[in-house]
């Protein structure tokens, strides 16, 4: 029996593996780069090994570094968690040869779907060699990992060339294998799935079917078990074509058959992911199961039961990243102050409060789970969850996950993958609480030192100032001697972290945290204290172009210079944050008078990149 896993992985799934180990009674082993040193699942394992570096490049890809971690550490087992190696025949080889068990499928089935130029060949479906107008619009795909990256929609044949350097450079750099190819797009189709289990004895288990239809960059951000509004016959078909899938490759262990549903309910296959998915919770919630555990019991030899158990309910999850939609999807970074979620809902996270979100890895802060005995229930269970959750640090996707959960095209499942190309903009304007300035502001008040010397003469207005989002707004209290009060409002109670206001008869709550000197969170309204006064120093030059993360200059557009006349709009660098790059762009039309990034260059959020005189 496997007595020590060790977890070639990071962060979520680092976590949520070692937690079945504890259960099991298994220990754990970590490895860390010099960026995870005190990363939450670096601080659960019973042991860790450092890996020299912070980039994956350094770390997390070197197979070699992990197998002589595992052997150094006393593993005799090693999880792959997903991304990074997790679908690498080479590194599941140099695990088995090292003579460690491998809790994943055999390399040659790793070898025959991770790539999904061969799995597709498998399946009988040939990729587009050449591109022609007519095949327009088609998808840039990485032939190796997922995850969104190294993904592009192509609409213009113009533009083919560039995408596929950018998809080349993004797989290589997410899984050190830069092979991508080409197949057709189709245009509103959903994103359905199915997870399959096999043991060593020629059981496979087709575990009901998932829709990832709501994604952004190709990256799934809602999923949800069973899938909603498919017909008996088109679930039964896919089934069958998921353990056909599995049975042609020999395939044991945990494994996911993905396919595109196009609007007239044909099924199209996409690839076959040999791991353990991000979104399997939602499987293990409706059949009330442990994937983790079975993934064990089938490294160990193991036999499944002849038949998979019964399915109850419906599940979602939602998964919470440190970005901003409204801004392109910008990665965020920062201290995570504080991140809780109400009873009744499921967290899988790889942080806790106070971590550092970094530039290194992916955005995703956590994925939260619920399961209720109806879509409709299980939709409102989780958008309430992550509505009321304490969120505290950097920018995140909440409000458009909640509008997510709450859009009746979403309700009505009639979602497909185009669904934030189309209602993006409606779904992360959220209306401001018009009363979170005055709360922050009455619980500033509060902390402050207590007026003295009370006079027969009316107190002054107190003003403060406060950035919520792009808006200014302005603040004016008054301390009386029955405490402090507002126009129109009534102020039940108001101390340093909580206030209760009244207004025209209804009662709210306001719970609030500040951290250093400016940062206030109000419920789920994130605040900037502003000085009374501006800093007329703090002023740029018109046409600035500054980053908007931090990250690594990648590459610069061929032949930019100083003195070159562009475009706005037109890409003039790519920048690398988070496993994904950022094409970063021209903000207005001019002459470029300073280029102040250079290729592998590390630069801050809000680095001066250049500067553009408009025209």
């Amino acid at each position: 029996m496997i007595s020590t896993v060790l977890v070639a992985n990071r962060g979520e799934i680092a976590c949520r593996v070692f937690r079945t180990c504890r259960e099991l009674g298994i220990r754990t082993v970590a490895v860390h780069s010099d960026a995870d040193e005190h990363a939450l699942h670096t601080r659960t394992a019973d042991a860790a090994v450092r890996l020299p570096g912070s980039t994956p490049q350094e770390t997390y890809l070197r197979g070699e570094s992990i197998v002589k971690a595992a052997v150094a550490a006393g593993a005799d087992a090693v999880h792959p968690g997903y991304g990074f190696l997790s679908e690498n025949a080479d590194f599941a080889r140099a695990v088995l040869a090292a003579g460690l068990v491998w809790i994943g499928p055999p390399p040659e089935a790793i070898e025959a779907m991770a790539s999904k130029t061969r799995a597709k060949e498998l399946m009988g479906i040939a990729s587009l060699e050449q591109v022609t107008e007519n095949d327009l619009p088609v998808l840039v795909k990485a032939a190796a990992g997922g995850g969104g990256r190294g993904m592009r929609v192509v609409r213009q044949l113009a533009d083919l060339e560039a995408e596929l350097t950018a998809a080349r450079a993004e797989a290589a750099s997410a899984f050190g294998d830069g092979e991508v190819f080409v197949e057709p797009y189709v245009e509103g189709g959903r994103h359905v799935e199915v997870q399959i289990l096999a043991d060593t004895h020629g059981t496979i288990w087709a575990l009901g079917t998932r829709d990832c239809s709501l994604q952004r960059r190709h990256q799934k951000v809602i999923e949800e078990s069973p899938a909603p509004g498919l017909s008996d016959e088109l679930v039964q078909e896919l089934g069958e074509l998921a353990v056909r899938a599995a049975r042609a490759v020999a395939y044991e262990g945990a494994g996911t058959v993905e396919f595109l549903v196009s609007p007239d309910n044909r099924a199209h296959f996409l690839e076959m992911n040999t791991r353990l998915q991000v979104e399997h919770p939602v499987t293990e919630a409706v059949f009330g199961i442990d994937l983790v555990a079975l993934q064990l019991r089938v490294a160990e030899g193991e036999p499944l039961d002849s038949d998979p158990p019964q399915p109850h309910g419906h599940a979602v999850e939602a998964r919470l990243y440190a970005e901003d939609p409204a801004t392109d999807w910008t990665p965020q970074t920062g201290t995570l102050h504080r991140l809780a979620v109400p009873d009744g809902v499921r967290l899988d996270t790889g942080y806790t409060d106070g971590d550092e979100i970094g530039v290194h890895y992916d955005p995703m802060l956590a994925k939260v789970v619920a399961h209720a005995p109806t879509r409709a229930e299980a939709l409102r269970k989780l958008a309430g969850a992550l509505d009321r959750a304490t969120i505290h640090g950097p920018v995140t996707n909440r409000a458009l996950l909640v509008n997510s959960l709450r859009h009746k095209e979403f309700t009505t499942a009639h979602m497909d993958t185009g669904f934030y190309d189309r209602h993006l903009p409606d779904l992360t304007t959220a209306p401001p609480d018009p009363h979170a300035p005055l709360a922050a502001a009455l619980a500033d008040a509060h902390g402050r030192s207590r007026f003295g010397g009370w006079r027969n003469v009316p107190s002054q207005p107190q003003l403060k100032r406060y950035a919520l989002g792009d808006t200014e707004h302005e603040v004016r209290y008054r301390r009386t001697r029955a405490g402090l009060t507002a126009d129109g409002v009534r102020v039940v109670h108001a101390d340093a972290g909580r206030v209760v206001l009244e207004v025209e008869g209804v009662r709210r709550t306001f719970e609030v945290a500040t951290y250093g000197d400016d940062q206030v969170y109000v419920n789920a309204t994130t605040l900037t204290a502003l000085p009374r006064f501006p800093d007329p120093a703090a002023q740029l030059a018109p046409g600035s172009l500054l980053a908007p993360m931090p990250g690594t200059v990648v590459r610069i557009a061929e032949g930019l210079t100083a003195g070159a006349q562009v475009t706005a709009g037109e890409p003039l660098l790519w920048l690398e944050a988070m496993k994904m790059e950022h094409r970063i762009t021209a903000p207005v039309t001019g002459c470029l008078t300073a280029l102040n990034a250079v290729p592998g260059q590390q630069v801050q959020l809000a680095a001066l990149l250049a500067v553009i005189q408009p025209v």
